[in-house]
């Protein structure tokens, strides 16, 4: 059957790029259920009304500020080492629509543990809302998208294992809600290249039981750590 191509935008040929990485790298996910009855009821009281995303980004940063390993990525050079940072650098999965379609970004905060809540709303928000150029990680993906092929893995391979610089494009962990869908993650291929770093997956249902998803890299975190973490972040 005859069919056409359809050119690759930018955003998508980064992605692309990031799962190359991602899938080199082996993951540990976990999952837990838990009771948020308490947390819906502190939410609806709360005047800003936060997303569930923002709740659980910050717990997260949070959970990482006591936790060190939650701050740990593997770097390749000059010689395989764990690289440890003094604050977390999270990552919020934005879909958003480009002249080529729906295209999904990662808008970066920086030690959002030490944010308010209506702080992460706002950036949120500004990350939903504002234009795709006024943005930086936003621009930089529109650009890094139209380098060639070779280029675009060459400087992803070097920003991912220079420890000092890999925040500033990857984070140290990333989040990601499929709540709105009605479904929730079963992979986590996206967790890998920040490799220690940690994905995080929220899916929120309207009852008071939530599922979280966590993939953390397995070559700095093993599941007698993972254990101790699920039961650290149920407080």
């Amino acid at each position: 059957m005859r069919g056409h191509a359809i050119r690759l935008s930018p955003a998508r040929r980064v992605q692309n790029d990031f799962l190359y990485f991602a899938n080199k790298a082996p993951i540990l996910p976990v999952q837990r259920r838990m009771r948020l009855g308490a947390v819906i009821d502190a939410r609806k009281a709360c005047p800003h009304h936060p997303p569930w995303t923002v709740l659980f980004f910050k717990a997260y940063a949070l959970l990482a500020q006591e936790v060190p390993e939650l701050r740990r990525v593997h770097i390749g050079l000059p010689w395989p080492h764990l690289y440890e940072y003094p604050a977390s650098v999270g990552m919020i999965a934005v879909e958003r629509k480009t002249g080529q379609g729906p295209a999904v970004f990662a808008g970066r905060v920086k030690d959002p543990a030490s944010r308010s809540l209506k702080e992460l709303v706002d950036i949120l928000r500004h990350f939903h809302e504002a234009p795709l150029r006024e943005i930086k990680e936003f621009r930089r993906v529109l650009m890094f998208g139209r380098l060639p092929w070779p280029l675009r893995r060459l400087l992803m391979w070097i920003g991912l294992n220079i420890g000092r610089q890999r925040p500033n494009f990857f984070g140290t962990f990333a989040l990601s809600v499929y709540s709105a869908l009605g479904a929730e993650s079963l992979l986590k291929p996206d967790g890998g290249a920040e490799d220690a770093a940690v994905d995080a997956d929220v899916f929120a249902e309207h009852d008071d039981v939530g599922i979280l998803l966590h993939g953390a890299g397995k070559r700095q975190i093993d599941g007698f750590d993972q254990r101790h973490l699920r039961h650290r972040s149920l407080r």
